[in-house]
């Protein structure tokens, strides 16, 4: 499975997994399989024992502070790390010339941490790891959009499931910025496929215990390409994370994201579209192709740090922060 136009022979030095959390360890499947080397950077002895259990690899723990000083920068880094210690640890690497850095989303918990990567960045190439770009559902809806002319409209659903993600280890400072931190997944992709808003207006209302800023969120406007989107979400209820967007011809549902079904104009019945997605059924779905591309170098589908400084504005809105 290992693609001949990725390079071999990258030394431990050359790139840097940081974090040996859930998310590491899909990093490091891919990595495995591209027969990529790497360094493994953890910070505690448990999360590190848990890693290698896992994955077979060593973990050299202490932080990735104390690695910069003993071993010297890597090209280039993927940092995995819990949300509330990514624009510190992207800050690190930054200071000390690694040119290249994957960083998981949402790269930091607000604009502020954001821009503050951006200027310790420099000529460095930062990109933040939207996966659900790279699934095979998406990239057979982007081919399919492009067949038909364009968007026209899109709509989507950003309910989330507090009731599963209450008793799960986040710390409360992720916790309340919680649309930032995981919400932000379904909104990359419908503005991904269906262009950035440009006039739009949002409401939101309520409060969680623990989501202090809303619990119910709506809003409408026109993006960037013309197109027409409105949006929902109620995390005091049910429902779940979907994308629908339309052309003049189709409807295109991502429900769950991982799928994509087809609905022709003039029929209200909806077919599953055939996807190669062996990629997102054997890792991670979408971490494969993501690193992969990282990896190369030039991703097409990346989210640069500049674009996400301007999406943390939009999420930042959407959620009342």
């Amino acid at each position: 499975m290992r693609p001949d136009h990725v390079s071999g022979n990258m030394t431990a030095p050359d790139l840097w997994l940081i974090g040996a959390g859930p998310m590491a360890r899909a990093y490091a499947a891919v990595l495995d399989d591209l027969e990529v080397g790497y360094m493994v950077v953890g910070r505690g002895d448990r999360s590190a024992a848990a890693f290698t259990s896992a994955t077979g690899r060593a973990v050299r723990v202490g932080g990735v502070e104390s690695a910069l000083c003993e071993v010297g920068p890597p090209s280039l880094a993927i940092v995995a790390v819990s949300v509330d210690q990514l624009s510190d640890t992207a800050g690190a690497l930054l200071d000390t010339g690694v040119s290249r850095v994957l960083l998981e989303k949402p790269g930091g918990l607000g604009s502020v941490e954001l821009t503050r990567i951006r200027e310790r960045a420099g000529s460095a190439e930062v990109s933040i790891a939207y996966n659900r770009r790279h699934y095979a559902s998406t990239g057979e809806a982007r081919r399919l959009i492009a067949r038909d002319g364009g968007v026209t409209s899109f709509a989507f659903e950003l309910t989330e499931w507090p009731n599963a993600m209450e008793p799960v280890q986040v710390a409360p400072v992720v916790r309340r910025r919680w649309f930032l931190a995981q919400t932000s997944h379904v909104v990359d992709l419908a503005f991904h496929l269906g262009g950035r808003p440009v006039d739009w207006s949002c409401h939101s209302s309520g409060a969680l215990e623990w989501h202090a800023g809303a619990a119910r969120f709506s809003g409408s406007g026109l993006t960037d390409s013309g197109a027409t989107f409105g949006y929902h979400g109620d995390w005091e209820a049910p429902g779940r994370w979907s994308v629908e967007i339309l052309t003049r011809s189709h409807r295109y549902v991502f429900r769950p994201l991982e799928e994509l079904r087809v609905g022709a104009l003039g029929t209200d019945e909806q077919a599953v579209v055939e996807l190669d997605d062996r990629l997102d059924r054997s890792f991670k779905p979408g971490v494969y192709c993501e690193t992969r591309a990282f990896l190369d170098g030039g991703d097409p589908l990346s989210c640069s740090l500049d674009e996400q400084i301007e999406n943390m504005a939009v999420y930042e809105k959407m959620a009342g922060y």
